[in-house]
């Protein structure tokens, strides 16, 4: 899918930085690097290139969110985020 924030931007946990090509959500660890394996080479991952990010206003991160989620405004970003930071913590509630 597409992302939401630039290769260097620093992240933390329960922060939206992307949109998955499915309905649902996927948690994924952004700053940890790929395994070689016998299969991935390191110069096949270099030749990798990254769309540019999009850039979201207040009303388009409004509209995007879901009923679980938080648009979170500091005077430099828009960022958008779970209301609970845990991926744990969420998928306990969301099964009771």
């Amino acid at each position: 899918g597409r992302l939401f924030i630039d290769p260097v931007t620093e992240v933390y946990e329960g922060m939206i930085i992307g949109e998955h090509s499915r309905e649902n959500d996927l948690v994924v660890n952004v700053c940890k690097g790929k395994n070689l394996t016998n299969v991935r080479s390191s110069s096949a991952d270099d030749a990798i290139k990254l769309a540019p990010p999009i850039k979201m206003t207040l009303e388009q991160s409004l509209e995007y969110i879901a009923d679980d989620e938080l648009v979170e405004i500091t005077p430099k970003n828009i960022r958008m985020r779970k209301k609970e930071l845990d991926p744990k913590k969420r998928k306990r509630a969301n099964r009771s």
